[in-house]
């Protein structure tokens, strides 16, 4: 995205707490506990030199009688204190982490099939799951610890300010050395942040791959490979995080170290000037001092989660930041006769790399027209390129006379079902797989689409059912099986244009005989194109197109196509060979 390059990590940042801005009532609350628990702490390191120098020394027996009560009041306000920080900053981080989901899941259910083509699964559920979580840490986590640790500090200062002004003065000289630090450290846990992300991808990738790959894995005996793979990928990563926590526990201990020897000046001092300071003031001093230590370390580490957050942010405000599919249609489409034309168009997936040429056909409604042609020649562009899966063609594409980029384009895929040879099930029931998108159909009319699809003889014999869960993509089917619930879903859609993608691949003899006789009567009243392989499938249809290398080279029907002795004859008799 563009603002890869010019952002700073501070105008991330801001963005990023945009998304907990919503949320800023909780925040404060959270803020006011986190403010009130320092407090407390910082008062407990000031009680001690009224409790030398009055208690104890001066033997003060109203404040002795009354100090238990004040303890237990003092814990009571600093747990219930704590418990309001914790719980309101965790409600909000919570819904920031909610709302960032929400909206990259939306965000990708909107963008092109270009970015699909590029992008991996694994890396995307990374960016889902594990990105999200370092921008929850950064946008509420970090701010607990910088609101209550700054306000430890805070008050720890005032209470040495209060003891001696001039020892103080000598330990705020350590602020410049710890900026630097901050500095220094921040750079570098950015970037490192960044691969580690990166890492996680990896891992989140090979893993999906060989899981949903098993089958193949384990039959060319790819176990040890998958394994080495993923040990080295896991290995890196290993290496990543310790190079965060090398950064992390390196700048923690140069804090404390620089803290520590101008806590030895300050004991020197104290010591050597004891008439200007108390008993009760010096230990006061001392405690303050030691109780700064942790607080000071914890604000150099709160800088390692707020970069995570900004690297994370970074790879989700790039994906965020993605175009999604244009919409530009000005007709808004009921149902169309069907009638489609190609009229001079060409496409290139890569510019310079032309897929389809100047490619010509016109299918009035209700006709059948079969696409066929070698592997790569572009019978799944073509069809891909109808419901605009993909844009930037160039020439036309019409339906019923309108250029498909000027259809509202949820209203122009309404026009389409699909049956592809790769069958997209999901893991729910069979019913919900056959009306998916159709929220509003009867039970009757999804039993009557299995029917028409043949589909209900082996969904009777299950013993759910309908209500038979089909497992991830339709595992626990046959390839036959899947591919039936695939064309009741088609037929219950009844959509007026109909692309049919080697849809009887799956089926055995007896099967394709029934499906293909309830796709014929499906076609007889809907615009249908078909991709096939197989020739004998398509010796009825009305338009034969054959492609080779993008472009057109015949066009007629079966009968006309075997007269012309050429591409279609060569791969009819090839197929009537074999």
């Amino acid at each position: 995205m563009k603002g890869e390059k010019t952002l700073s990590g501070s105008q991330i940042y801001k963005r990023l707490l945009r998304y907990a801005w919503p949320y800023l009532g909780a925040i404060l609350l959270g803020m006011l506990g986190t403010v009130i628990a320092s407090s407390t702490d910082a008062g407990f390191a000031y009680i001690l030199k009224p409790l030398l120098d009055k208690g104890f020394i001066a033997k003060d027996p109203t404040f002795i009688r009354w100090l238990p009560v004040g303890i237990f009041v003092a814990f009571l306000i600093k747990g219930g204190a704590g418990f309001m920080s914790d719980y309101f900053m965790a409600w909000a981080g919570r819904n920031v982490v909610m709302r960032f989901r929400q909206d990259i899941f939306a965000h990708l259910l909107r963008l092109p099939s270009r970015f699909f083509d590029h992008a991996t699964t694994g890396q995307l559920l990374s960016t889902l799951i594990y990105n999200v979580e370092q921008i929850a840490k950064a946008s509420t986590d970090a701010l607990v610890t910088l609101v209550r640790e700054s306000c430890l500090v805070v008050g720890l200062l005032i209470v040495m300010m209060l003891t001696s002004w001039r020892l103080t003065l000598l330990f705020l000289i350590t602020t410049p050395m710890i900026a630097i630090i901050a500095r220094y450290s921040s750079l570098r846990m950015r970037r490192l942040s960044k691969n580690l992300q990166e890492s996680m991808g990896q891992i989140t990738h090979v893993a999906e791959e060989a899981i949903v790959g098993y089958k193949i894995v384990r039959i060319f005996g790819g176990e040890d490979y998958e394994k080495n793979k993923f040990n080295q990928i896991t290995s890196h990563n290993r290496a990543r995080e310790l190079k965060v926590i090398i950064t992390n526990s390196m700048a923690s201990a140069s804090v404390q170290q620089i803290a520590s020897v101008v806590i030895a000046i300050m004991l020197y001092l104290a010591t050597a000037h004891s008439s200007e300071i108390t008993a009760g003031g010096f230990t006061s001093m001392i405690a303050s001092m030691l109780a700064m230590l942790k607080p000071m370390r914890n604000l150099t580490t709160v800088n390692s989660t707020i970069q995570k957050g900004i690297a994370a942010a970074e790879s989700l405000f790039k994906l965020l930041d993605e175009p999604v599919e244009k919409n530009t249609g000005k007709y808004r489409v009921k149902r169309v006769e069907g009638r489609i034309e190609y009229r001079d168009m060409s496409f290139a997936y890569e510019q310079g790399k032309p897929v389809l040429e100047n490619i010509n056909f016109l299918v009035e409604p209700g006709k059948t027209i079969a696409l066929v042609g070698r592997s790569g020649s572009g019978k799944s562009t073509i069809v891909n390129l109808l419901p605009r899966f993909y844009d930037g063609f160039s020439g036309e594409i019409k339906i019923d006379g309108m250029d498909i980029r000027d259809i509202h384009l949820p209203e122009l895929r309404e026009q389409f079902a699909l049956v592809s040879q790769n069958v997209t099930l999901f893991n729910d029931t069979i019913a919900n797989n056959i009306a998916y998108g159709q929220f509003d159909v009867s039970r009757d009319e999804i039993i009557k689409a299995a029917e028409a699809a043949h589909a209900m003889e082996f969904i009777d014999a299950l013993p759910k059912g309908l209500d038979s869960i089909v497992g991830e993509n339709g595992v626990l089917l046959s390839g036959g099986q899947r591919q039936r619930i695939a064309i009741a879903r088609a037929l219950l859609k009844n959509s007026p244009i109909l692309i049919l993608d080697e849809a009887t691949s799956a089926l055995d003899t007896e099967s394709e005989r029934h499906i293909q006789a309830a796709l014929e009567e499906l076609m007889h009243t809907r615009t249908t194109l078909v991709i096939a392989h197989r020739l004998s499938t398509i010796e009825n249809a009305d338009i034969i197109l054959v492609l080779d290398k993008g472009r057109i080279v015949e066009m007629g029907n079966h009968a006309q196509l075997l007269l012309n002795q050429q591409h279609y004859a060569r791969l009819y008799h090839l197929q009537f060979k074999e």
